[in-house]
């Protein structure tokens, strides 16, 4: 299972890597963000190219992930110049149907990897035709805009009420790697990221984010160690994920009603204070 950190600090990024995370994200995705999550308790980052050519020396070769913004009349340059400052997987959010990705890959020119965000209603919609694209090399399905965009109260619905389960399947026929979301700790979150990694391994997913609830916000390496044993935790991720990789369907199946239980009882909690004011 690939995990990926989001950071634009060249120690951490250092940091992460030695022990144990797969891949560097460097958000510099900025249009529209904070209209559509300005109101929420969650991280904009504030990442630029420049940190991209930063934390590149600290990164091997093929591991650093720079989201970029929608596509617009400017996506060509900025492609180019994420590329230029050291890019090897480029990530498209926000995109609606087949046409913006094929916009997108035929500016990377094969020139990196190619991963889609899938997290709009109409990239949902449109999953089965976005992939055939011709250069698209990965997905990762984003819950929180998703989620946002459908109405609904709590990320995780969409893990509970089948709409992963379909996009899975498509990514699953289309013979593509694919991600879900993030993960916090072993034993942490609103739902036990235990529980969380069996869905990825009942879902064929490989790859997630570890979420800042990870990290517990910490800004530096010297914050990290003093919290946590950072690799220790990554491993219990990995060891977790590898338990329900063998597992029987029966356990698989198991989980996923768990999870299914407790996102009713959290949407029943969020509703209610909503109510109660």
């Amino acid at each position: 299972m690939k995990l990926l950190m989001i950071t634009n600090c060249p120690q951490m990024a250092g940091f992460a890597v030695e022990n144990g995370v797969d891949r560097i994200f460097v958000d510099t995705e900025i249009t529209g963000k904070e209209a559509r999550q300005g109101h929420l308790n969650t991280v904009i980052s504030k990442h630029t190219l420049d940190d991209v050519r930063r934390v590149r020396p600290a990164v091997p070769s093929g591991r650093l992930l720079v989201r970029i913004n929608p596509v617009h009349e400017g996506s060509q340059a900025e492609i180019d110049q994420a590329i230029d400052a050291g890019a090897d997987i480029l990530m498209l959010p926000m995109f609606r149907g087949p046409d913006e990705v094929r916009t997108f890959t035929q500016a990377v020119r094969g020139r990196v990897r190619c991963s889609l965000l899938v997290e709009t209603v109409g990239a949902a919609a449109t999953l089965a035709e976005c992939v055939r694209v011709q250069g698209v090399d990965e997905v990762h399905i984003g819950l929180n805009d998703l989620h946002l965009e459908q109405g609904l109260d709590f990320m995780f619905e969409l893990v509970a009420n089948g709409t992963v389960d379909g996009l899975a399947a498509v990514l699953r026929d289309a013979g593509l790697p694919f991600g879900i979301g993030g993960l916090a700790r072993v034993g942490d979150g609103m739902l036990p990221a235990e529980l969380l990694v069996a869905e990825h391994a009942r879902l064929g997913s490989s790859a997630a984010i570890l979420s800042r609830a990870f990290h517990r916000n910490a800004s530096s390496v010297e914050q990290i160690r003093a919290e946590m044993d950072f690799a220790g935790e990554v491993q219990k991720l990995r060891d977790v994920y590898e338990h329900y990789r063998c597992a029987a369907p029966e356990q698989l199946q198991a989980a996923h009603a768990s999870v299914q239980t407790g996102v009713q009882a959290i949407v029943a909690a969020i509703r209610a204070r909503r109510v109660n004011g």
